[in-house]
């Protein structure tokens, strides 16, 4: 079996596998945390990437977070409302520290803490924005914040060895932080999430070039999303809602239409 999409939740709905798949994975959204895990190792050249960049700008933080910005628009970039997206979520729910434009110096406090920001982009801008940002003005709380961007490739280069290199690295590198935003039908977030176990908030995409509201919302789960789903029942010979079918498979934040494996249904 083969396939360049995440169906495994697909395997969720059906009753032959139902026995086996809830004794391997008691817990239905880790099932990506535990196969990932095993399954997908680095090679020398990618570990050395990860380790090095992780030592040197990291390592040493009171918090990581994480921002993965991908853009399927084809114009040119970058795109100004996808930043404001960023910062209008970002900031007013404090995922990113909040910045006090009105002085220039806050005095830092003992429990001052050392926050670094982790940005993945085939652009550099969206990087040097937040960077700006945080150079220009001070914490309210006085956090000194350090932001990062390992790479700016500008495009994607698919046959290109060290670009995929780049991109897998990135991907290990967003796993390790400790808060994690990620965009709207991206298997790059989706992969960084799964292997970190984390709930992502999730940027919306955007139509007609403008801000979604709400900008963005957090995962129900740490699965990637299924993109491409059956709707058709062989057994009744017609279409069906394969999100309702059963509690532990639901529809994504993301992708109306995609499907997720979920666990605590407390949250839903």
């Amino acid at each position: 079996m083969k396939s360049d999409l995440y169906f495994v939740p697909s395997l969720f709905l059906m009753p032959s596998f139902e026995q086996e798949l809830s004794k391997l994975f008691p817990q239905k959204d880790t099932v990506f945390l535990h196969l990932g895990r095993y399954l997908f190792h680095p090679s020398n050249h990618v570990w050395g990437l990860i380790t090095r960049y992780y030592e040197a700008y990291l390592s040493k933080a009171d918090e990581r977070i994480g921002i993965q910005i991908r853009n399927f628009y084809t114009g040119p970039g970058p795109f100004q409302y996808v930043m404001d997206q960023v910062l209008a979520y970002t900031l007013k729910y404090k995922v990113l520290p909040q910045v006090d434009r009105k002085r220039t110096i806050v005095t830092q406090s003992e429990k001052a803490n050392l926050k670094a920001i982790l940005i993945t982009s085939l652009s550099s801008r969206y990087f040097e924005n937040v960077r700006n940002m945080y150079w220009e003005h001070p914490t309210v709380n006085g956090d000194v914040v350090e932001v990062f961007q390992p790479s700016e490739e500008q495009f994607r280069h698919k046959e290109n060895r060290l670009h995929n290199s780049k991109a897998w690295a990135e991907m290990y590198l967003l796993s390790l932080t400790d808060v994690l935003v990620t965009s709207a039908w991206s298997t790059f977030g989706y992969v960084a999430q799964g292997l970190g176990g984390l709930k992502p908030w999730i940027l919306y995409k955007f139509d007609n070039q403008t801000t979604p509201n709400p900008p963005c919302r957090q995962a129900m789960s740490m699965e990637p999303c299924f993109h491409a789903p059956p709707f058709y029942d062989c057994k009744t010979k017609k279409g069906t809602d394969n999100g309702a079918l059963v509690p532990h498979v639901r529809h994504c934040e993301d992708m109306s239409w995609g499907l997720n494996l979920v666990d605590n249904l407390d949250e839903l």
